[in-house]
């Protein structure tokens, strides 16, 4: 009886002299080949990060420890260096009666007045700015011009559109009375700057007006990178602009509208200079950064200002977080 002789595919495989894997030699399974080039990009990531976590670390962790080292002291202007520890009393004390940060009505206020200011803000940014990149990303002669003349209020600095703008709207010699006055939708000149009830509004006015061409410009690079084809299909099939907008732009475009969303909010969160250019110290307008600054450099209680610029971080981060997990939720389809 003949011996059966063993098939390739049950004889072992060897290396060759050389080193290199014999042809007969199984391949590897696909899974664990996967993992180890995914364990290696993530090596080679962590390495390539290293030095701009480290620059981070020293940058912006220092400061930050430092801030809320600050904010469980008694720490003043003055004698940074003899501060004593007071546990959370810049936070919350009873002491017959509650104290601190958190019992203040005015910062309170200010955490209002900062989330009330974000959400209108923003919100008018992402929607006249989806607006502006529509039109600019038409045909039309001029459009080169039109699209450089729409950055001009997001590069003029901050401090000095607001200084504009204070002065249009001074209630004695702007021109934004005069102009109001002269179309007759009002009778008398308005305290834009000074008046409660309108003051909120006239810094967001000047916030959207400057903010609007940042989102228009991240929307319409989006917009040049969609595919016509999907298009031309709508066109040809006689489908409505308006459910092509929802159905197909909308859904395409917001990656790059969330991204510019995320960056004014952070934005609008720390408000200063606008508002402070603006309205200063007003109750009506104060915001936790204004807030924050009142108490450091006005009031020179360094403890007190740091813990508020410490809950201010804690607010941002918060919002930040919830945001980015809210957007990860749309973008992958509730998953």
């Amino acid at each position: 009886m003949a011996t059966r002789q063993p098939t390739m595919a049950q004889t072992p495989a060897a290396p060759s002299p050389g080193g290199a894997v014999d042809a007969t030699q199984p391949a590897r399974p696909r899974r664990e080949r996967g993992t180890r080039v995914r364990r290696r990009r993530v090596r080679a990531a962590w390495l390539f990060l290293t030095p701009m976590l480290i620059g981070l670390a020293l940058v912006a962790g220092w400061p930050l420890a430092r801030t809320f080292w600050f904010s469980v002291t008694d720490a003043s202007l003055s004698s940074l260096e003899g501060a004593n520890f007071i546990g959370f009393e810049n936070y919350l004390v009873y002491d017959n009666g509650w104290y601190g940060i958190l019992a203040d009505p005015l910062w309170w206020q200010s955490v209002w007045n900062t989330l009330y200011f974000a959400l209108v803000s923003v919100s008018l940014e992402a929607v006249l700015g989806v607006i502006v990149a529509l039109v600019l990303n038409a045909h039309f002669r001029g459009r080169t011009l039109v699209r450089a003349a729409m950055l001009i209020p997001w590069a003029i600095p901050t401090v000095v559109s607001a200084k504009i703008w204070a002065w249009m709207l001074n209630d004695q010699f702007g021109i934004i009375n005069h102009l109001l006055m002269t179309l007759g939708v009002i009778d008398a000149p308005l305290s834009w700057t000074a008046d409660a009830s309108l003051s909120m509004w006239a810094v967001i006015m000047v916030d959207v007006w400057k903010a609007t061409p940042f989102v228009a410009l991240l929307v319409l690079a989006a917009l040049q990178m969609l595919p016509s084809d999907c298009y031309e299909a709508a066109k040809v099939d006689g489908i409505h602009p308006v459910r092509v907008f929802f159905r197909v732009t909308l859904p395409l475009i917001t990656p790059a509208l969330l991204v510019a969303v995320i960056f004014r909010a952070l934005d609008a969160l720390r408000v200063f200079d606008v508002i402070y250019v603006l309205t200063s110290n007003a109750a009506s307008t104060m915001t936790m950064s204004i807030y924050a600054r009142q108490q450091l450099v006005e009031f020179q209680d360094v403890g007190y200002g740091s813990a508020a610029s410490t809950l201010l971080f804690m607010i941002i981060a918060l919002v930040t977080v919830v945001y980015l997990y809210l957007g990860r939720r749309q973008l992958g389809g509730g998953s």
